[in-house]
């Protein structure tokens, strides 16, 4: 499977229908509310599917960093 960075980089080159995160691993992480298949928050998760793609695209890249810094 291809590295959070790397998934990020290839959603962000799509030039509409931004992809969703999800990998069907859905946890939350109790130490920092993150999910551990997609690394985002649950509001992140809950207003997806509402969100534009400019916004999308900042979660996207937010993603990126966020999963840099986080301790597996």
């Amino acid at each position: 499977m291809k590295s959070m960075p790397q998934r990020a980089a290839d959603a962000l080159a799509v030039p509409h229908a931004v992809p969703s995160p999800c990998i069907s691993v859905c946890r939350m992480r109790a130490c920092d509310g993150l999910c551990e298949g997609c690394w985002r928050t649950l509001d992140e998760i809950v207003n997806w599917a509402q969100m534009q793609d400019a916004k999308k695209r900042q979660v996207w890249a937010d993603l990126a960093q966020r999963s840099q810094g986080v301790n597996a």
